[in-house]
Order: C-alpha cells, then structure tokens, then sequence
C-alpha cells in the first residue's frame, strides 16, 4: 500500500492554489485601465527614477495611465517634456499621484508618504529591511494596502533580477570610485589604479564574492591591478574563479590572513551582505588602522551597516572621510552615481511586471496566476507576510499561499 505524503499547511496552500477558480476573470481585458502613479523621490541625492519615458509609452499603448510627479526625472536626466510625450499626466501635487492604483518609487515611501497611501492600493518599491522600524511596517499594516519589495522578486528560474542588475553596476561603480580616490585631486597618494610596465600594481582586496563582488573583480582585473578575494563560502569563491574565467588570488576569512592583505592593499571593497538584519563587522577599527596611510575604503555594505567598524554613512555631495589616515566611502546608493543607467535597468524590469498587473482583474488574481512573483510580497491587505521581516519586528505574520488559497 503506498503512503500518502503529508503536507504542511504552507504546501496545501501552494496545491490549492493550482486549483481552477470559475470566478477569475479573462485575461488580456484592458478596458479598465491601470493608474499608475510615480511620485518624485525625496529621499537625499536618490537621483534614480523606477520608470523611463520608453516604458512609459509602452505601458500607455497599452491602455494604461501613467501620472508622474513634475521634476520626478530630473536626476536622471529625464525632463517632464519627454514623460508628457511618452504620453503620461504630469501633476504637481503629490496626492494626486497617491490616488493612483499602483504606486511605483525607488526608495521605501517617506512616513508623510504612508499618510497618502489608500486602502487596496499597491506600492511597489524597496523595503531595505534592514533599516525598517516596527512603526514603519504598522503603519504600512494598519493602511490595508498590498506592498511589494523589488529586491525581493525572483524570476522562475529563482534569481533575483533587480539585486543582481544593481549588484552589477555597483560592482563597477566601486571601482570606478576607486579610481578617482586614489588620485592627488581627490586627496589620494597620487597612484593610477592598475598598473604599467615596471610598475608593480595597484592591490585590491575584494571582501565579498557575491554578485557586487564578481564584478568589482572583472573590473578590477581589466585596469590591470592585483586582486584578493575573500568570503566564508568556498563555493561562491569557486564560483568567482570560474565566471571570470582566469585566476585570481582567493581566501576564506581567517583573520591573520586578511589582516595581512589589508596591510598591503591600496583599496578595499566590503561587500558582503546579510539576509537579515545588519551587516557582520569583519574588519575592526584597530585593523584599519594599521593599513597604509592614503589608501582606501569603499564600504558598499553601508546601508545595512557596514562590514568595517570605521564606517560611517556618506553622500554623494560629500562622499568620504578619513580616519587614521585611510579615506572612507560610505555612500549607500552607490549606483545613483550612474541614474540614467540604473534607471533603465530598473525600468526593464519593472515595465513587465506592471504589463502583467495590468492585465489581471486584481492584485489578488495577478498573484494567483503568477506564483513567481510572489515573492516580493511583504504586506498583503493589510497583512504582513514577510517572515524574516517579521521575526526581527516581532510581528505576527501570516502564510501568503494560505492567503491566496483562502480567497482572501
């Protein structure tokens, strides 16, 4: 006799949720449009915008209306003229933009923002969990809205597109900054990073061999500097090696060993992020103190904290410091150095997702029928589903699959 498999509660959602539902409606229907609406970012020197004027005209060609914040593309060089010819409403009150059905925006909503939000509607943005406050998440619950995280979302194949695409940029971003801080004009020892004949070559020591890591390497390597990379995991180290295709100088983290490195190294690139919470300290104060008067720190980890004990948070209008000799980077988005390019990247991702929104009857149907997408989900009408997020607030969260399989 064979046994029948038991299920938790989550797995019996996730079956019921493949089950057909009579009551959903036809896909592709567009004859009520979407509202989207993008308010102009406020945060400081956050210069990206989530939508470009191409996307927008796809999204108003197809049957959708795009209101946008005057002035909301400016940072990244986008003027009101070219959303308006793309076909979408310029406002100039930021609660006009609210009444939209999906809100889109970079950066997590303001708490004046909050107070905007209406019932039912659907916010999609970054969370940056680890700087959230159990207010901040209250007051997302209390409004009854659907909030989805960006950095959260993962194709069906499991990776996480916008994570990887700025891990990218903010790889050669480190570098690049790296570059400049290295040279007189920006108080550096006057080096050229990488190397000539007879010269020997800048060093770079890379803590971190994730996505921001592999790139800053690649990078790295291409102006001709001498590379050491170190992260706990041997297999991503591994993996590092066989994705730049040639070899570089590679550690797990012991202590004595990087030390050493930092001893000799011209620059220094933290990387390394954290699933929860704020980022592990790897590099003390007394270590740093001991690396080589001029060089320098580039902290990419900085909006959760940082990964060495010296670093402090900077801006792009004053974007380092220095301490016991060594200049410190500490500017948490790296890639809106580069805001035209980052908002294009952004703008691919999210023009699709918004596509698909747009031809479900409902949030609630547009989850159902697109399980991989799911993912970025941490509050749902009012509810909070984010687990990790959670566990840290204290927060009693609920089961998106159960949910969706209840008809919620």
């Amino acid at each position: 006799m064979q046994e029948t498999p038991a299920f938790g509660f989550s797995e019996l959602a996730k079956q019921a949720s493949l089950q057909p539902r009579e009551s959903l409606a036809e896909i592709g229907n567009t004859s009520k449009a979407l509202y989207i609406g993008v308010p102009k970012e406020t945060t400081l020197q956050e210069h990206r915008v989530p939508l470009t004027p191409s996307s927008v005209q796809v999204l108003v060609n197809n049957g959708n209306q795009v209101w946008i914040e005057s002035g909301t593309g400016l940072g990244a060089k986008f003027s009101d003229k070219e959303f308006s010819e793309a076909g979408a409403k310029i406002c100039y009150s930021k609660e006009e933009i609210f009444k939209a059905d999906v809100i889109v925006k970079v950066e997590p909503p303001t708490e004046e923002e909050v107070n905007l939000l209406a019932p039912d509607k659907l916010l999609i943005s970054a969370l940056q969990h680890g700087a959230k406050s159990e207010k901040y998440v209250r007051s997302l619950m209390a409004k009854k809205i659907n909030a989805l995280a960006f950095e959260y979302l993962r194709e069906a194949d499991g990776s996480l597109p916008v994570v990887r695409t700025m891990s990218e940029m903010a790889g050669y971003c480190a570098i690049s900054v790296a570059s400049e801080l290295l040279s007189v004009n920006r108080g550096g020892k006057g080096e050229m990073l990488g190397g000539v004949s007879g010269i020997p070559p800048t060093e770079v020591v890379i803590i971190g061999a994730g996505t921001v890591g592999r790139f800053a390497a690649r990078s790295a390597l291409g102006f001709g500097a001498l590379v050491k990379v170190f992260d706990h995991s041997l297999n991503s180290l591994r993996n590092l090696q066989q994705e730049i295709g040639q070899q570089v100088y590679t550690s797990l983290i012991h202590p004595k060993i990087l030390q050493k490195a930092l001893s000799n190294a011209d620059v220094v690139i933290g990387c390394i992020r954290s699933e929860e919470g704020r980022s592990p300290v790897l590099v003390t104060e007394e270590q740093v103190s001991q690396m080589k008067e001029g060089s320098v720190i580039i902290d990419i980890s900085i909006d959760q904290g940082g990964i060495f004990e010296t670093s402090e948070t900077t801006s792009h209008s004053q974007p380092t410091f220095i301490k016991h000799g060594v200049i410190h980077y500490g500017v948490p988005n790296i890639t809106s150095r580069v805001s035209r390019t980052a908002s294009y990247a952004l703008s691919n991702i999210l023009t699709p997702l918004l596509m698909k929104i747009s031809e479900a009857d409902s949030i609630t149907d547009f989850l159902y029928r697109n399980a991989e997408w799911r993912s970025g989900v941490y509050v749902y009408k009012g509810n909070l589903t984010n687990k990790h997020l959670g566990k840290r607030l204290s927060i009693y969260h609920k089961d998106l699959e159960l949910l969706l399989a209840a008809h919620i």
